[in-house]
């Protein structure tokens, strides 16, 4: 009775037993989970055998090994991994989140782990200087359908704007000389350009300089100080550059710099 009495005293007052930090729950468990596309190459995608492989693959593979644990991955549509995060379904999401404002009143982020931009892509013998969106007036410009880019070109009048299902069919018709230049993510680039081995190369940036972080579950200052110490200790010993250099072509831990 008295226990009774105890606890109904605790709810009339409004007291409530704190939930543990995510990072005893994580450690307890033993493993981090971590949500991502798995379709999202160089970033996330999985081999010819089926493996998920890439950059924030590995990535999140270092930072668990950082927390004593081991991780495990749940793939999905773009559109339901924050909603899935948001109902407790996994730990983390790393997949290129944008750690913007309006996300920042629901989740906690870690440092920024990555930076870019758009950046323009030209033909590897092109002698003009497009140096941002204003030198394409009157120009063709090739981008992917339904891009953000799409918004962001169409907004400077003049350019003759291209849209394509992909890079692979931008990048041909760039090489070819039906396009003047294309435009696309500075970590993207590096990629698209080794697949297609076409003879076209990254140009000038265009645009502000974004940032991505890892969201996670707000209230949790032990997992939030856990997860930004792996990150700055994998850029710090070098492992971090490697993992990226690997799949992105450079150190994306910062802001893209012009060719």
């Amino acid at each position: 009775m008295r226990h009774l009495l105890i606890a109904l005293t605790l709810l009339a007052s409004g007291t409530h037993v704190l939930a543990a930090d995510l990072l005893d729950t994580v450690k307890s468990r033993g493993t981090l989970k971590v949500a991502l596309e798995g379709t999202y190459p160089p970033f996330n995608f999985k081999d010819k055998q089926g493996e998920l492989v890439g950059f924030e693959v590995e990535l999140a593979k270092a930072i668990a090994g950082k927390l004593g644990v081991k991780p495990t991955f749940v793939t999905g549509e773009w559109s339901g991994l924050l909603a899935g995060l948001q109902a407790g379904k996994f730990d983390v999401v790393i997949n290129q989140v944008g750690d913007t404002a309006k996300r920042r009143e629901v989740f906690d982020f870690s440092v920024p782990y990555t930076y870019s931009s758009a950046q323009l892509i030209v033909r590897k013998a092109e002698t003009r200087q497009f140096k941002s969106l204003d030198d394409l007036k009157g120009k063709k410009l090739g981008l992917g359908l339904g891009t953000n880019y799409a918004d962001m070109a169409k907004a400077v009048p003049g350019i003759d704007v291209k849209t394509y299902p992909g890079a692979p069919e931008y990048l041909q018709d760039l090489a070819q000389g039906r396009l003047d230049a294309a435009l696309n993510d500075s970590l993207m680039i590096p990629f698209a350009i080794k697949e297609s081995k076409l003879p076209v190369k990254a140009g000038a940036p265009v645009g502000d300089v974004a940032t991505s972080a890892i969201p996670f579950a707000k209230g949790n200052p032990k997992f939030k100080a856990a997860i930004d110490k792996a990150l700055q200790d994998l850029i710090r010993e070098g492992r971090f550059k490697q993992i990226s250099t690997q799949w992105l072509g450079s150190d994306v831990s910062k802001p893209p710099k012009s060719n």
